[in-house]
């Protein structure tokens, strides 16, 4: 199956946002394999044999778009978007939920992999949510910037297209927030020890 064009996306995610209940049925065919990359994306960051599957973290993400409510959808790129938001908090919560001890005690790394690569290092994923939750608090773009590149998968243009920045103001703010958030989680676990 060919890739849909981005205006085709856009014009049933409008529709959907319209009311129309069978743009959706036509929606979805047409980004279940991209939702299934973003998922795979960040599965692939998560210990062999989590409990929760790629496939179950798309149907999760999709039936939480599906009950957001109304949303005014702009294009393809803040359907993404905002579909990386959901399957962020998805596996926070589930991370969450499977810590009966102290907070990481036995979490499993996610890996800050080219995207926040800076030293080689891992992180866990409530302590990157955590630290981007305080990030959120003193510049949102930035936060806002790391969950499209990192949880989202999106390029540099697509990130840039949705925070209304250049290329150049995306790269500034990623290495920024790469080095920030770093030593964000490094201070947060020095004072956990």
């Amino acid at each position: 199956m060919t890739r849909p064009s981005p205006h085709d996306v856009t014009q049933l995610l409008q529709a959907w946002s319209s009311g129309e209940t069978e743009a959706l049925q036509k929606l979805i065919p047409l980004v279940y394999d991209q939702l299934h990359q973003l998922a795979h994306h960040y599965m692939a960051g998560e210990r062999p044999g989590h409990l929760l599957q790629t496939t179950a973290l798309v149907n999760e993400a999709y039936l939480r778009l599906i009950d957001a409510g109304e949303v005014n959808w702009q294009n393809r790129v803040h359907f993404f978007a905002i579909s990386a938001q959901v399957m962020r908090r998805i596996l926070v919560e589930f991370a969450r939920s499977r810590q009966g001890q102290k907070r990481g005690a036995g979490a499993q790394p996610v890996s800050l992999d080219e995207e926040l690569l800076v030293t080689g290092e891992r992180a866990d994923l409530v302590a990157l949510d955590d630290a981007l939750k305080v990030l959120a608090a003193f510049d949102p773009r930035k936060s806002q910037m790391v969950e499209l590149r990192f949880f989202g998968g999106l390029s540099v243009e697509e990130a840039g297209e949705v925070l209304k920045v250049s290329p150049g103001t995306v790269m500034r703010d990623w290495k920024l927030a790469k080095v920030w958030l770093l030593r964000e989680m490094r201070e947060e676990k020095h004072h956990e020890a």
